[in-house]
């Protein structure tokens, strides 16, 4: 899909890796498919395709100095109200270089090169759908270093942590964050031991991106299926689809869930979707929720009935504070063995010690009437 663009941009890319600067002095790192990777020990200019809140939790904010380039349109399209957010406290975030976006095909080889990078970070997903493209990147003097926080495993948030430390010098940094997750994720699992069979309940998840009139994703084994699965608890969707997908109406209502999340974003131009994120009223959130409890039959659901329909924001799934949502969802589901938990405690302190901005905004919730 990309041989196109490859071929359009053979001659760029000859320029522009001859006229690209010396390295100092290299190191090397084991990235998480552990492949070797040499990098320069200082890197001054970083190609950013992915994780744009870990990078900056661990190299600080100054870090998006070093940064030349991005994939834009996976931040400013996919969490605009996040990308609004963190452009209004790091301005220069709006003249990166765009190089276009992997998954739709529109990942540019020629403005990758012409910003010329001394590395670019992707994520795994980013790097295995570039195929042949990523070569030619490396083969134009830009090593490329690969990160994995969608893998949804301690090992992996941790490996992925400690590669940017290294790479961008902020190593004692990074070791507070990957230990403090790990922390707080085997803290989770370990009281969960234990916990009898009738404890687990029904979970259906579901996407509230288009309105209650449209059926969105449900997941499994994957996203929130993989929390969900993580906790125990019984997620409808296992059986039914592979990785994401709609789950039909009837089958939801035979299920009867005794949880139901919506996961909401800050999406754009979506006027019936649950709005969570960066600067959200929690009002705003709950009046969309409260519109899916109008649907065919959720008024007689276990869930609806017993108040325990939550939201769950979207875009911090796969983050270094998605340890918080682990332990929303581990209260939701089991709310006497979890009831001293506090994950908006544990939202407020990560992005007061870690990130530019303090916490402002909606997360987690749950919806007016539940009483866990």
């Amino acid at each position: 899909m990309f041989k196109a663009l490859v071929r359009g941009a053979a001659a760029a890319v000859l320029a522009a890796s001859l006229a690209m600067p010396a390295w100092a002095g290299n190191i090397t790192l084991t990235d998480t498919m552990g492949r070797t990777v040499e990098v320069p020990e200082d890197p001054q200019r970083i190609l950013l395709g992915f994780y744009f809140e870990d990078f900056m939790a661990v190299a600080g904010p100054e870090g998006y100095d070093r940064v030349v380039a991005i994939s834009k349109d996976t931040w400013e399209g996919w969490r605009n109200l996040q990308w609004q957010t963190y452009t209004a406290a790091i301005p220069r975030l709006t003249e990166l270089a765009d190089v276009g976006e992997v998954d739709s095909g529109t990942f540019s080889l020629e403005a990758a090169v012409a910003a010329q990078p001394d590395v670019a970070v992707l994520a795994a997903w980013q790097f295995k759908a570039l195929g042949d493209v990523a070569d030619r990147l490396q083969d134009a003097g830009v090593p490329i270093v690969v990160l994995d926080y969608n893998a949804q495993t301690v090992d992996m948030h941790v490996k992925s942590t400690e590669i940017l430390g290294q790479l961008m010098g902020a190593e004692d940094r990074a070791k507070a964050l990957a230990d403090e997750y790990a922390a707080a994720v085997a803290e989770v699992e370990a009281r969960l031991a234990g916990l009898p069979e009738g404890a687990r309940p029904k979970v259906y998840v579901e996407l509230a991106r288009k309105g209650k009139d449209t059926v969105d994703n449900s997941y499994s084994g994957t996203q929130w299926g993989s929390v969900i699965d993580q906790l125990q608890a019984k997620n409808i969707a296992n059986g039914q689809i592979s990785n994401w997908g709609k789950l039909s109406p009837e089958y939801v209502l035979a299920q009867n869930p005794q949880v139901i999340l919506l996961a909401g974003s800050g999406w754009a131009g979506r006027d019936e979707a649950v709005i969570m994120g960066p600067g959200v009223d929690s009002a705003l959130t709950h009046a969309r929720m409260q519109a899916y409890m109008a649907r065919p039959g959720w008024a007689d659901l276990d869930a609806v009935k017993g108040g325990r329909v939550f939201g769950i924001y979207h875009g911090g799934n796969r983050t270094l504070y998605d340890y918080a949502f682990l332990q929303f969802l581990a209260k939701a589901m089991y709310p006497e063995h979890f009831a001293d938990l506090d994950p908006q405690a544990a939202l407020d302190r990560f992005f007061a010690t870690y990130m530019p901005v303090a916490f402002k905004g909606t997360y987690i919730t749950q919806l007016p009437g539940g009483e866990g």
